[in-house]
């Protein structure tokens, strides 16, 4: 039985086609990248679950007390929730390959999935993701691979910390592709296409 923490929009996959995680971004939905998926990958699965923590009425995957200041005990019990989520799915379709990808807050939380669960994913897709703390060192990220897109300009995630994001992934031993531009936290037809490459190549 699948877990239920989450309400989702849900797909399942054609044979041999990979299952998809979207997550959105703050105060998105369910209904945000379920489409996007749905276009890049008319064959997937699709997993699009809703945040469960509001913000002044904005939907989120995590507390935070202030712009790109995080609640860190939220953060790890959210973590622990959503890998949880992620896992009950994926032994629903075993040898299926796992996809994810978010844009900002949901990239925040699949970062944080894989840096604790790195057998949870076999590609990651990070969209202007904020990673405001220096991750430990990790075992299992090695050979997967990993888009990370950002902007040089973005006021919501500065770019020195994605710069230090990508650098991380790297010295994990992942397969990093990136896709800067130089606006702010808006997404951009390249990273979308970067993201296509990532989900179908």
């Amino acid at each position: 039985m699948r877990d239920q923490t989450y309400h989702a929009l849900t797909k399942s996959p054609a044979p041999g086609a990979p299952l998809i995680f979207a997550f959105h971004g703050t105060g998105g939905d369910e209904n945000q990248f379920f489409g996007l998926a749905q276009q890049i990958h008319p064959e997937a699965g699709i997993v699009s679950p809703r945040g469960d923590v509001s913000e002044h009425g904005a939907t989120r995957f995590f507390r935070r007390t202030g712009e790109g200041v995080y609640d860190m005990d939220d953060l790890a019990l959210r973590t622990k929730a959503m890998a949880g989520f992620v896992a009950a799915h994926k032994a629903q379709h075993p040898d299926t390959p796992i996809y994810g990808f978010g844009y900002s807050n949901g990239a925040n939380i699949l970062a944080s999935v894989a840096m604790t669960r790195p057998d949870l994913f076999d590609r990651i897709g990070l969209l202007h993701p904020l990673i405001p703390w220096q991750p430990s060192p990790v075992d299992g990220l090695s050979g997967r691979r990993v888009l990370i897109t950002a902007g040089r300009r973005d006021p919501i995630c500065p770019w020195p910390l994605s710069a230090a994001l990508i650098d991380w992934f790297s010295a994990q031993g992942a397969s990093v592709s990136t896709d800067i531009h130089d606006g702010g936290h808006d997404l951009r037809q390249p990273e979308l296409l970067a993201l296509k490459h990532l989900l179908t190549a």
